[in-house]
């Protein structure tokens, strides 16, 4: 299952930042992961400063 990115984002983009496949963009107010293009490996997630993308 892909990562998803929780409602405790503040939209800094260390997640897309860090991204090997260029899935996370930026949304509405929060960044949002293409699940397709997500490959579950986690950088989004050891970046995040409040861990809001989830597995």
């Amino acid at each position: 299952m892909a990562y998803v990115i929780s409602d405790s984002c503040i939209a800094c983009g260390a997640c897309a930042d860090g991204c090997p496949v260029d899935a996370i963009a930026e949304g509405d107010g929060k960044y949002v992961i293409d699940a397709s293009k997500c490959i579950e490996c986690g950088a989004c997630a050891d970046n995040c400063p409040v861990g809001a993308p989830q597995a």
